[in-house]
């Protein structure tokens, strides 16, 4: 099947709901070429800065002139001055620890993908370097991840290691969580954490299992293989003499500590543990520790009933929830004298939200917790050179950071608006009327919102304007269409009405109006693809007069609502105000921030208050762009709006799958499956047909992520069927979408079989 870039008619049920949800004008709409006929400057604003206060440092790139394709681990190269980076292709490079160094050398290629390294103590004597490694990331295999081993010639160390020399030291299962971290410790023998092997729930129940080598930490002895082995067992390994247990086995009851590390100060083993549904942890990991998966979720209860491993249950020392953290990346403990008040804390981040976090632990608990930086990057792994300093390395941009102080606050954060009514952004708030020069516009394919709909408006200070389709990085992301640059200070606005009674247009509420802003910051490196966009929510009150600004952290409020299907005329439904971090899960870096506002969304047609014209050409007239729409918008590319039955059914279920699922499941979007869900490919590209889930079959009958005819067995379409756990969308969505399950159902059996 071909990618998706259709144009279709515009049903217009809901094109007017950008102007006041409780319009009554019945006047028929007229079609004209232009919807507005000369731009209005916006000169209200007073979105400005931000409300939170400054975090106390930012980062720099620490090595300017080096990148890194993908990079996901560090190691130093004991003996030299050189660090080393392992990149996901299974390219390993060293460099000079230098800021000022412009070249990186191969070490060695493994030809797969690469998720742990470490370079051996004595290395100046032997040459060894050590990578974890999986075969096939897609595939379930009972020996698809292993440790290798490589030598450097020491007589020629500035050539790269043969691949001829791997040894393969031990090998364990791949599919889903497949681990990977990779560290000498001070003791000098080998760690490695292995995942629970599942993609959700702990489906093989690893966990509490340490007769297997998943769910763990283990510790080898490289230097002294024994008992046909090509690694030793440390005696003093916890589990040594323990019956039916692996001795490899250090601690258990891990889901994925994805990145772990020594103190270097007192050999004190911290690790981040990548949680499921609601919290992630940092753990200061125990020997023979059990850390408490699946039955427990850090702290809380799980799967409480499950059989429990030996030892009580180590408690993680910091839990986020994933209102403010997502996939948590473990760090060091801070030893350099460049930042003395950090001496000492252990520093760590967050994958999806780019956050940087520290901890101060002393005497059995923790005396300090902060935020330390508010990143736009990925921050997949850190790493740690001999003087104690720290790097944040970006998986996307291919980076080293460093953290620097950033500059004292200046107090703006107290006139950042508290009401929406405060924002300049509507002319009588009471009413929704936007105010002079905001703009309302319409989307091709709305995202989800458990059945809420939606009014939008693009606000532009002054006669700043777009860049159109400027922003491409980051590239190569097969698929992946240019995004529109905006100009410091845009504010992109989101009303959500819920009808209380449903079926009743004249019923409806407003719940919340979102904010995206856009500022321009000093260093702020366009051609990199940085940006800082935030998200803000303000509540609306029950009086539907103003709403309030909505702190740091979500909220979940539960409506009741008449509805004659249920049961005695009512039902309760949940509705998620999202965190500030929680906007950053869906506006990311890859999805070029900006979700609704691009070519793919904005060109269609949209009704003006009664003059219907299409919203590019329309704001192309009133001079909104920087350069003239390179070509008529009937020749651009457009997705379909899926409700629309008039459109083929490959259309609207991949335009659906596009607006809805392909800001994370996208080549650096965040989702951790290996396929793409754009329309903007053709089918057979995106990964999907015929290819098995990673993340856990859910009692279903030979599953894959897409199976023509067999809507039964697609995992996609099942995940959108269910709440709670394993639940798709993962976050902010309490409602099945009952109309996109159906369609992507029909998409399925309409879908030609490729075996016949």
């Amino acid at each position: 099947m071909c990618a998706v870039l259709i144009t279709v008619g515009l049903p217009a049920s809901l094109s007017s709901i950008a102007f006041a949800a409780d319009a009554s004008d019945s006047s028929q709409p007229v079609r004209k070429r232009f919807g507005i006929d000369h731009r209005v400057l916006w000169t209200t604003s007073r979105v400005k800065g931000t409300p939170d206060p400054s975090s106390p440092y930012r980062t720099e790139i620490a090595f300017p002139h080096l990148r890194f394709d993908e990079p996901l681990a560090f190691s130093v190269v004991p003996g030299t001055n050189r660090l080393a980076i392992a990149e996901r292709g299974g390219k390993v490079f060293t460099f000079e620890n230098n800021r000022n160094t412009k070249t990186k050398q191969l070490l060695v290629d493994v030809g797969r993908t690469v998720y742990g390294l470490a370079v051996h103590p004595n290395f100046t004597d032997n040459g060894y370097v050590y990578t974890s490694s999986v075969i096939d990331p897609a595939e379930t295999s009972p020996e698809g991840s292993r440790i290798s081993r490589f030598q450097v010639d020491r007589t020629q160390p500035e050539r790269a290691a043969d691949s001829k020399t791997e040894t393969v030291i031990l090998k364990w299962p791949s599919g889903g969580h497949n681990g990977g971290c990779l560290r000498f410790g001070p003791d000098g023998y080998l760690y490695l954490a292995t995942g629970d092997g599942s993609g959700i729930a702990d489906e093989f129940l690893t966990g509490q299992d340490f007769s297997d080598l998943l769910g763990s930490i283990l510790r080898i002895d490289v230097d002294h293989p024994s008992e046909g082995r090509a690694y030793g067992i440390p005696a003093d390994n916890p589990f040594v003499n323990t019956p039916g247990a692996r001795p490899e086995v250090y601690s258990f009851g891990h889901r994925q500590v994805w990145k772990y590390s020594f103190d270097p100060a007192n050999g004190d083993m911290w690790g981040g543990e990548v949680g499921q549904d609601l919290w992630e942890m940092i753990y200061r990991i125990k020997k023979g520790g059990n850390h408490g998966w699946s039955v427990m979720e850090g702290s809380h209860p799980f799967r409480p009933t499950r059989k429990k491993g030996p030892g009580e249950f180590v408690p993680p020392i910091i839990e986020h929830n994933h209102d403010a953290f997502r996939s948590i990346t473990g760090g060091y403990v801070y030893r350099s004298s460049r930042l003395k008040e950090l001496h000492g804390a252990y520093i760590y981040g967050g994958y999806d939200t780019g956050r940087i976090w520290s901890l101060k632990y002393e005497d059995g608990k923790v005396t300090q917790h902060q935020e330390l930086a508010d990143t736009q990057f990925r921050v997949v792994a850190f790493g740690q050179d001999p003087g104690g300093e720290v790097y944040a390395i970006d998986f996307v941009g291919g980076g080293l950071h460093r953290l620097v102080p950033a500059p004292p606050s200046d107090g703006k954060e107290k006139l950042f608006p508290r009401k929406l009514s405060q924002t300049g952004l509507f002319a009588s708030t009471v009413d929704h009327t936007p105010a002079a020069g905001v703009i309302p516009y319409s989307v091709n394919a709305a995202l989800y919102a458990d059945n809420a709909s939606k009014g939008r408006f693009i606000a532009l200070p002054g006669d700043s304007k777009i860049e159109y389709d400027a922003m491409t990085y980051p590239q190569p992301a097969p698929g992946s269409t240019p995004g529109w640059r905006f100009p410091d200070g845009a504010v992109l606005v989101k009303t959500f009405f819920l009808e209380m009674e449903t079926g009743n247009p004249k019923s409806l509420r407003r719940l919340e109006t979102r904010l995206l802003h856009h500022e321009r910051t000093p260093g702020n490196d366009d051609e990199y693809g940085a940006q800082v966009w935030r998200g803000y929510t303000y509540v609306w009150n029950d009086e539907q007069t103003d709403a309030e600004l909505l702190q740091t952290e979500g909220r979940n409020r539960t409506f009741a609502v008449r509805d004659k299907n249920a049961p005695g005329g009512m039902r309760e439904q949940v509705w998620r105000f999202p965190s500030r971090a929680e906007c950053t899960l869906c506006h990311t870096m890859a999805a070029k921030y900006v979700l609704g506002v691009n070519t793919l969304q904005m060109n269609r047609d949209h009704d003006y208050g009664g003059i219907i014209a299409n919203q590019l050409e329309t704001l192309d007239h009133i001079g909104l762009f920087t350069e003239p729409l390179p070509a008529h918008p009937a020749t651009l590319p457009k997705l379909v709006d899926f409700q629309d039955k008039a459109a083929d059914t490959d259309s609207r279920a991949r335009s659906y799958l596009h607006a809805n699922c392909s800001h994370c499941h996208r080549k650096w979007g965040g989702g951790n499956a290996e396929f793409q869900l754009l329309a903007t490919l053709p089918l057979q590209q995106t990964g999907t047909v015929g290819v098995k889930p990673g993340h856990g079959a859910f009692e279903l009958d030979q599953p894959h992520l897409l199976v023509p005819r067999h809507p039964e067995r697609s995992m996609i379409h099942h995940r959108m069927t269910r709440l709670g756990t394993g639940r798709m969308p993962h976050r902010s969505s309490n409602v099945i979408d009952a109309r996109a399950v159906d369609l992507i159902a029909e998409w399925l059996q309409q879908m030609p079989d490729p075996a016949r």
